[in-house]
């Protein structure tokens, strides 16, 4: 395959002025494809440098893992369409060819077949004879043929998967009453029912453990001649070819390690990858978050477990990151006074921590986004997941600034704040505060609200299943949401004034209850845990603050609006629903959760979402964004000694997912 490579140069890296740094690179279907600044990375030192550079190539290796995890067919189909894309004899100006290029496209931003965010199934716009014509074309040295295939063999096996609506509709199914594991297009299970799958880990835990891993985070479980099997991700197990140089690199990582407890850090993660050992994962979680002193850090591995309807199987993600030194005084002065907001949430005394440990938070600058994180990345992330951790060792948070950054300079003007927001009131709160307020409300989510609470002895972690996911999120956007309008928070000198926080909590309120709909189809209910989360929130207040108006849904010419009366009431409510889902979180209340996800987080009112699809549509703006990676080159002397490491920003979308095909590609087609 053809790939465009930055060349390298001796001089230092430079970092453009926003004015001159075209942020938006590509636009497709309803995705708009940007870029993201490294800002200061010139001032690492070269040792910092390199380090950098190892961990970009440790999280580039895993690539190939999620598209696999995502569905069995997904690098065959990958690879078939790369195969057409660089290789069709005919036209390439033709509709066809067109089409079948922004479904290639599509297929990068999602891993795979399914959309990133709705999980739906790709539609295909270009025909089966096309896609027929166009592989029967080509050299089938190019196509992804198993020994002893055909390129008609290929044609059979992938023209239902892609085009057969009824053949793995959703990659992720979230709907209440059907077996979440068999209607699940992702690739987790093999053979294997809910019920199945239930009974299996069920076995294995212990009530009395206080220690338990992550059972089920690094396998894929397969039913066997009727036994149920885990398939072990790991050097010599499922994706071993991946994993050998993910290890490779982390190796070299850790011989330019800043320090001795980093490079401890990676050497136990790489026993990890060796051994597939969830003790040895959990001591590696451990370390990584006793690991303060590091400026460079990274996250590695088989992390959220979004993508299983259950949220037990981990999906293979990394980034890469230095400290932002400045914003970062903003995220020490909340987790410095994380046993105040504890101690004063409006939870049952009860479900608080007496002692909140190990709550550390940084504001990161990204250098490399990969596998879950890419193209579609976090804005803030808090880890580790295993709740027994976090009680007893804390967690580690951090916002990605330069992400926000991107996402704040491409938004600039594009008509948005002017078409949803009832007056110009809103829309100038939000002009002056609302970058501030957003980025506080994601560190308040990450550092804090993630991290309070706990349950009580003998919960399962697991006990709220297919529900556990909206029910986290929503816990720790209420937790935010609640103190962004605290006077504590102004005391600290977070936000600059009181009324600031009203910025935050008017996009949350009309994006919950309206403007996140340009993320749903005609018809379609909402699937995805965050939306899920965001409308529950939203529609609750709505409800429970009607006998006050303390939020409107008005009309004005023809056109609906939220207005927020009474923004005190407002918080009062945040704080009343995050003492119910902190109960319901507290004590493994399935039913109670359920219940709150399915009354209000689910169903669609289909006369606003039509609307809203039609305001927005005028708007040409693209629901959904992702991003390229800026290129990095070791730039060596005539001694071949290692003299900087050089970063590029100009690798557009196309070219560098032809490249990562063909540099981080060393899964076979099937696993």
């Amino acid at each position: 395959m053809t790939a465009i490579l930055t060349a390298c140069s001796a001089e230092k890296a430079t970092t453009p002025k926003i004015d001159d740094f075209k942020y938006s690179v590509d636009k497709f279907a309803d995705i708009e494809i940007l870029r993201y600044r490294v800002p200061d990375f010139e001032n690492l030192s070269l040792k910092q440098k390199e380090l950098v550079y190892y961990l970009n190539q440790a999280a580039l290796e895993g690539r190939d893992i999620l598209y696999d995890q995502n569905n069995k067919y997904n690098l065959c189909i990958r690879r078939t369409l790369e195969a057409i894309y660089l290789n069709y004899p005919e036209d390439k100006n033709s509709p066809d060819f067109q089409r079948m290029t922004t479904y290639l496209k599509r297929v990068w931003m999602g891993n795979g077949i399914h959309h990133h965010y709705s999980e739906d199934k790709f539609v295909p716009e270009f025909s089966e004879k096309f896609f027929m014509d166009a592989v029967r074309s080509i050299d089938p040295a190019t196509l992804p043929l198993l020994p002893g295939e055909r390129p008609n063999d290929l044609i059979n096996k992938l023209l239902p998967i892609i085009f057969d609506p009824t053949i793995y509709p959703k990659r992720t199914n979230q709907a209440d009453g059907v077996d979440l594991i068999q209607t699940s297009g992702n690739n987790f299970y093999s053979g294997v029912t809910q019920k199945e799958m239930e009974d299996f880990y069920a076995k294995m835990k212990n009530p009395k453990d206080s220690t338990p891993v992550s059972f089920g985070l690094n396998s894929k479980l397969v039913k066997d001649k009727g036994n149920l099997i885990e398939e072990t991700y790991k050097v010599g197990g499922l994706y071993s070819a991946a994993i050998v140089k993910i290890v490779g690199w982390l190796e070299k990582a850790a011989a330019v390690a800043e320090n001795e407890k980093q490079k401890e850090v990676i050497n136990t993660l790489i026993e990890f990858y060796r051994t597939g050992d969830l003790k040895t994962y959990d001591k590696y979680s451990i370390k990584w978050v006793e690991d303060l002193a590091s400026d460079v850090d990274f996250v590695n591995g088989f992390t959220e477990t979004y993508g299983d309807p259950l949220g037990m199987k981990g999906s293979w993600e990394s980034i890469v990151d230095f400290k932002n030194t400045e914003a970062t005084k903003r995220t020490e002065i909340i987790s410095s006074n994380a046993q105040w907001f504890e101690d004063h949430s409006p939870i049952d005394p009860k479900f608080k921590k007496e002692k909140v440990k190990g709550v550390s938070a940084k504001v990161i600058t990204v250098t490399m986004l990969a596998g879950d994180c890419y193209p579609a990345t976090p804005i803030g992330i808090n880890l580790p997941n295993s709740n027994w951790i976090r009680h007893e060792y804390g967690s580690k948070s951090v916002t990605i600034e330069n992400i926000t950054e991107a996402y704040d300079q491409a938004s600039l003007g594009n008509g948005f704040t002017e078409e949803f927001m009832w007056s110009d009131v809103e829309r100038e709160r939000a002009k002056k505060f609302a970058s501030m307020t957003n980025n506080l409300h994601t560190d308040l989510h990450e550092c804090l609200g993630h991290g309070s609470g706990k349950l009580l002895p003998g919960v399962d972690p697991d006990a709220l299943k297919a529900y556990g996911s909206t029910i986290e999120e929503a816990r720790a956007d209420l937790f935010g949401l609640y103190y962004m309008g605290d006077p504590k928070i102004v005391e600290l000198g977070l936000l600059p004034d009181k009324e600031a926080y009203k910025a935050e909590y008017y996009s949350y309120i009309m994006n919950g209850l309206m403007t996140q709909l340009t993320r749903i189809e005609p018809g379609k209910n909402i699937e995805e845990a965050h939306m899920r989360n965001r409308q529950l929130i939203a529609a609750w207040v709505y409800e429970k603050g009607k006998a006050n108006n303390v939020i409107e849904m008005k009309k004005r010419d023809g056109k609906t609006y939220v207005i927020v009366n009474d923004y005190v009431k407002l918080r009062q409510l945040f704080g009343q629903l995050l003492s119910e889902i902190q109960k319901i979180k507290s004590t493994g209340d399935m039913e109670g959760a359920k219940k709150l996800v399915e009354s209000y987080g689910v169903k669609v009112d289909q006369t606003l979402l039509t609307e809203v699809l039609e305001r927005y549509k005028k708007l040409n703006l693209a629901p959904y964004r992702g991003f390229v990676n800026p290129v990095y080159k070791l730039v060596k002397n005539s001694k071949g000694e290692i003299t900087d490491v050089s970063i590029s920003y100009d690798e557009n979308y196309v070219n560098q997912n032809l490249r990562y095909s063909k540099e981080y590609s060393s899964l076979p087609t099937f696993n």
